[in-house]
């Protein structure tokens, strides 16, 4: 019998780099005239109907408050072209910069929400504020999906995966199983 692979002790605070939960995004906000964009990689899906998603938000970025306040954002997804553009945003404050017009993002207006979507992503969720008993606590925010617009195709885009020490993994090979399913647990 082979024996398990060794392992060792690793840094708790880095286990980001195994669980991160799916691409980064980029969340868009509008508030009193403004809008914002930020960098986020902490989100989960919660439930399928109604579409609900949780986003950890920092209480020290700037799109909190503006979150917060207008209860709405778009919920971003961009590919690997737009990796240097995730990075800008990220390392940077919408209280002090338009990110917008300073890293060239182009907006489009969303159907339902206030805030803009960013056009070169290659999907847009729209969402409104859902539930915020976490959000005290946690920064832990739980948005409806009410409006979805993604791109055709790729079907299977080359989105970032954050993993910590300034590296992105990118979404690649896709392997099916579809067969392997019943049909009652595919969405």
């Amino acid at each position: 019998m082979p024996s398990p692979r060794q392992k060792q002790d690793f840094p708790v605070q880095n286990v980001r780099r195994y669980l991160e939960p799916g691409p980064i995004v980029l969340v868009s906000s509008h508030w009193q005239g403004r809008s914002n964009v930020m960098t986020l990689g902490w989100h989960t899906v919660l439930e399928f109907s109604p579409s609900l998603v949780g986003l950890m938000i920092s209480r020290g970025n700037h799109s909190f408050e503006m979150i917060r306040r207008s209860r709405e954002c778009v919920i971003n997804v961009p590919t690997e072209a737009l990796v240097d553009s995730v990075v800008r945003v990220g390392n940077s404050s919408g209280a002090q910069v338009d990110k917008f017009a300073a890293y060239g993002l182009a907006t489009a207006q969303a159907s339902i929400v206030r805030a803009p979507l960013v056009a070169a992503c290659h999907a847009h969720f729209e969402c409104r504020l859902r539930d915020d008993a976490l959000v005290e606590r946690y920064n832990f925010f739980i948005f409806e999906v009410v409006k979805a617009h993604v791109a055709p195709s790729p079907r299977h885009p080359r989105t970032l995966h954050y993993t910590g020490d300034g590296a992105f993994m990118v979404a690649g090979k896709v392997i099916s199983r579809r067969a392997m399913f019943r049909p009652d647990m595919l969405p």
